[in-house]
């Protein structure tokens, strides 16, 4: 299933990745991990709204987001990326794959562009402002020994403008500050309920920073990440907001 929405065709693949396709010009966010490119996602419980896996190699992004190591996927970037595309990358991802034996950024072949988090370039007819993402110490979303799953400095979201389309693509963070004053029209909010905000705290930021639509990521992927995202549309809805939700069901 793909949304047309302002200029652009959207389509959530699975997991954390998006495709934002404009006339021109191609963006893809955090591409591929467990399958969901490949064909090998399978579901771990019964009736879960998620886009069902393929192999899926259109090879057509002249763009390549990245937002942090959890969704650094070599195969994913070659499946989804031109041969002439950029990589914009969070500046951390190389020194932080304990456990994952990946190849550097650099080594893929493509141009690679660092962003820290908070910074701006261009490439092309797209505009990148990386901006926070990580889980606040007295938060819910921390590990048993009390460090959050993604600290602070560990990775980066994105407000992207693809031609002239501005999308809040917030990674894997809780609700912060500064998302509150972030102008965009499409919102895609991670929903899962652990390690990301959940689908409560991503509503009431649709309504806080009321985008012309929403189109949610980053759950239902696993068991830990199952949500009930027929309410979370109208929780959103009964704000004003319009959103969709691109499950491939």
């Amino acid at each position: 299933m793909t949304v047309r929405h302002d200029g652009l065709t959207v389509e959530w693949l699975g997991y954390a990745t998006i495709k934002l396709a404009g006339e021109d010009t191609t963006v893809y966010v955090d591409p591929g991990r467990y399958g969901i490119l490949t064909g090998e996602w399978e579901p771990d419980t019964e009736d879960i709204g998620h886009p069902p896996s393929r192999d899926y190699r259109p090879e057509d992004g002249d763009v390549v987001c990245v937002t942090h190591i959890h969704h650094y996927d070599p195969d994913g970037i070659e499946r989804v990326a031109d041969e002439d595309a950029t990589i914009i990358a969070f500046e951390g991802i190389d020194t932080q794959a304990p456990g994952r034996d990946l190849p550097a950024l650099a080594e893929l072949g493509y141009e690679v562009r660092r962003v820290g988090t908070k910074d701006s370039l261009s490439v092309g007819d797209v505009t990148a402002w990386s901006v926070p993402a990580y889980n606040r110490p007295d938060g819910p979303n921390t590990r048993p020994d009390g460090t959050p799953y993604h600290p602070e400095g560990f990775g980066c979201g994105y407000v992207l403008n693809v031609e002239g389309t501005r999308v809040l693509y917030p990674g894997d963070t809780d609700v912060l500050p500064g998302h509150r004053t972030i102008d965009c029209s499409l919102f895609c909010p991670p929903i899962g309920q652990r390690f990301t905000m959940n689908r409560h705290e991503a509503a009431e930021l649709a309504d806080t920073i009321d985008p012309n639509l929403v189109l949610p990521v980053h759950y239902n992927t696993f068991s830990t990440q199952e949500i009930d995202s027929r309410a979370f549309a109208a929780d959103v809805a009964s704000s004003g907001v319009p959103v969709v939700l691109d499950e491939g069901r």
